[in-house]
């Protein structure tokens, strides 16, 4: 079975899901944000084949999530390193490590959490707020079409 191929959808979670949403992909980008930059270092801590590293990686270089550059001046091994668009994703990754955390370990406490490293507190619940700040539930947001101009 061949799988469906979003890159070109007119949707942005569908284009996002084919470009970060495949297996494996987002415990890269865990690491990434923990650190790691090393093929053999993303090998050792995912324990993923390195068939399927190397191919997630490509993609996510490919994208525009990672880069690649050399480990030292004139080295020629390389490592991965988050690019703008790669950081933009902290807040997913936040996201989504609070939802595993709330519905994914309960009743168990979960196993670790989050620490704002500049202040020493716990990283409060993300939630989706208005230009006002109102919180917003997910049964008052809808979408219309974009306002923004293309140009050219």
């Amino acid at each position: 079975m061949q799988r469906t191929v979003w890159a070109e959808a007119n949707c942005p979670l569908a284009r996002a899901v084919d470009l970060i949403g495949e297996w494996g992909s987002l415990l890269i980008l865990r690491e990434a944000f923990g650190g790691v930059r090393r093929f053999d270092d993303f090998q050792a801590r995912l324990q993923m084949s390195r068939n399927l590293l190397t191919a997630r990686l490509k993609k996510l270089v490919a994208g525009g999530v990672l880069m690649q550059q050399p480990v030292a001046e004139n080295a020629r091994r390389l490592e991965y390193v988050l690019t703008p668009m790669g950081e933009d994703l902290a807040t997913t990754i936040v996201a989504m490590r609070q939802w595993g955390d709330r519905w994914l370990f309960a009743p168990a406490p979960h196993p670790v959490d989050m620490v704002d490293s500049v202040d020493g507190g716990v990283i409060p619940p993300l939630e989706v707020r208005s230009a006002t700040g109102r919180r917003v539930l997910p049964s008052e947001i809808r979408l219309e079409p974009s306002t923004a101009r293309q140009e050219n």
